[in-house]
């Protein structure tokens, strides 16, 4: 199997805003990385079964890439906090689909969202072993720094700030 030319990819590759019907593959596709590298915390869950309440319902946002066919090849989540505070979460791309540019795609518009809703901090929390996911957050214009608080995942030993000026282009 060879993946096809990013450039094909991307145009056929649209971002689009939340459904309900989309509810589950926001569930799967995340639970594919999840039990994958660390397996499903606690914390995970309140959001993968119930991403209406838990993020649109309270102020956030979670965009979907979809393929031509209509099929969600990737997805994330910008969960609303406190005094303008965004987390970008539950990023995930379809392992068939992965270096084509869909991840690029998600961060640019989940920053866009941000952007749009008046956000004042953007930042995510990861694991040092998912060298790509770093790579491309990092591309994105995000920088490693201290949490200011402990991380409700466990598997969290990295916190990352949005700095625009960061951004390679």
């Amino acid at each position: 199997m060879s993946a096809a030319a990013p450039d094909a990819d991307e145009g056929a590759v649209r971002i689009e805003p939340f459904r309900p019907e989309w509810a589950e593959a926001f569930r799967r596709l995340n639970l594919q990385w999840l039990e994958r590298y660390f397996g499903v915390e606690p914390a995970d869950l309140p959001v993968l079964t119930d991403p209406q309440t838990r993020v649109i319902d309270a102020g956030g946002e979670i965009l979907f890439a979809v393929d031509a066919s209509g099929e969600v090849v990737g997805t994330c989540a910008l969960l609303a906090g406190a005094d303008g505070a965004f987390e970008l979460s539950k990023m995930s791309v379809d392992e068939a689909r992965h270096g084509q540019g869909i991840g690029r795609r998600l961060i640019e518009a989940a920053i866009a969202a941000f952007g749009r809703r008046g956000g004042r901090r953007l930042f995510l929390e990861t694991n040092s072993r998912l060298t790509a996911a770093l790579h491309l957050y990092r591309r994105s214009g995000f920088v490693q720094q201290a949490p200011p608080q402990p991380s409700h995942y466990r598997r969290a030993d990295v916190y990352m700030v949005w700095r625009p000026a960061e951004a390679e282009r």
